[in-house]
């Protein structure tokens, strides 16, 4: 019922691993911090929000503690390194362009939202079901193990013993199941650590692809090596509600359109995973209905059952849709409005790209949780796994609706 593909690359060429600590780098991130670090700025958007910069190795740790300072996880897309200035400032003005286009089509779509009615849901049998099988005590499961690793770091010693146990994970799960399933090793350019993808073809618009994903490498800051880094909420938990989301979906019907799933490699040292894979998709021309970002969620740091949707660098038909889930299935969580600013999960990848994304998180960002990026992060007294829970309900309805509906932005 199942293929497990060899190893592939996610652009067709061969590359070898560069030591990215090591090297200049271009990078797309927040003109503020772009500011407030001096680095040497490229180009930015005509929005205030994004720059392109270079900076240097010593830049670049500085980032990263900036990026610990503001709890951020990621916080930049790393573009490339080791550039002529030349070929830098042309790949800036490219980056720009597209974001200028990006960010212009997104504010055109949040117009039209506000001046018309959204198409409303309606409640599906098969998803009520499905969200039966959803439980705490698995989520609690799936982090505990994940979380056991001494890190799960992109350039650590052992950078895919994690993703390893993941595969063999979702090879039992597939075996069960009587759906095309093809799970994917995929390489990058930039890092040793691998991604995985897990491929439901669809049944009648095989080409159509509803998205789903999270970052699997952990971290305790710049050149974490192999010191221990158990990222329970960076990003354990989104992980485990992915691969939850995977898990009860497997022993559905096959759905219309396929359903992707994505555990990126190397988010935290600059997006390298989702980025390589989102363009990859780009220069395809692959059909990505829209992709849902699940990266912490399992710290009510706003109250228990109290979430955020982040409202920047995502969709607002998406957002919307959001909203109608949690009336129409009564999921119970308050959905309050935030920003997180560019580049502060892999949704940021997508979006760039051209590609439709939606980002709830486990609270407003200011009551996030502190403990990322240190060995403290790690299950606790204040780990709601209830509530951590509910976010495997938004994306079975995420991927179930989308992949059986003819929704696409408007």
């Amino acid at each position: 019922p199942f293929l497990i593909s060899a190893t592939v690359a996610a652009h067709s060429e061969t590359h070898s691993h560069v030591d990215l600590a090591e090297t200049d780098a271009v990078i797309l991130l927040d003109q503020n911090y772009a500011q407030q670090l001096g680095l040497k700025i490229l180009a930015k958007d005509n929005f205030g929000k994004t720059a392109v910069a270079n900076a240097t190795p010593m830049q670049m740790q500085a980032l990263s503690v900036l990026m610990h300072a503001k709890n951020r996880c990621g916080g930049y897309e790393r573009l490339s390194s080791d550039l002529s200035m030349a070929s830098a400032k042309s790949v800036a003005d490219s980056v720009i362009a597209d974001m200028n286009q990006r960010l212009a089509q997104n504010a055109v779509e949040a117009t039209r939202m506000s001046q018309s009615i959204a198409s409303e849901i309606s409640t599906r049998p098969e998803l009520l079901s499905a969200f039966e099988k959803v439980s705490a005590e698995a989520q609690e499961a799936w982090v505990d193990k994940m979380s056991s690793f001494q890190t799960r770091y992109h350039d650590s010693s052992t950078p895919n013993a994690h993703v390893e146990w993941l595969v063999g994970q979702l090879q039992e799960i597939a075996s069960k199941s009587s759906l095309p399933i093809t799970i994917d090793r995929i390489e990058h350019r930039r890092t040793r650590q691998n991604s995985v993808r897990v491929r439901i073809e669809g049944k009648t618009s095989p080409q159509e692809i509803v998205g789903i994903g999270g970052h699997f490498d952990s971290t305790v800051g710049w050149r974490s090596g192999n010191r221990r880094s158990p990222g329970a909420d960076d990003n354990a938990s989104g992980s485990s509600n992915v691969l939850e989301t995977f898990r009860i979906i497997s022993e559905m019907e096959q759905p219309a359109r396929s359903i992707e799933f994505y555990w990126y490699a190397a988010e935290e040292i600059g997006l390298v995973g989702s980025a390589e894979i989102a363009a990859q998709y780009k220069d395809s021309g692959k059909d990505v209905i829209g992709v849902l970002q699940l990266d912490m969620t399992l710290e009510a740091g706003s109250g228990p059952m109290v979430i955020a949707s982040m409202e920047d660098f995502t969709s607002p038909w998406l957002r919307d849709l959001l909203v109608q889930a949690n009336s129409t299935y009564a999921l119970g969580v308050s959905i309050v409005a935030d920003e997180c600013g560019y580049g502060c999960s892999d949704h940021a990848s997508w979006f760039r790209n051209g590609y439709s994304t939606l980002m709830p998180f486990e609270s407003s960002f200011r009551n996030m949780n502190k403990d990322i990026h240190t060995s403290q992060d790690k299950i606790s007294s204040s780990s709601h796994f209830e509530h951590s829970s509910v976010f495997t309900k938004i994306g079975l309805f995420f991927a179930w609706e989308l992949a059986n509906s003819n929704r696409r932005a408007p």
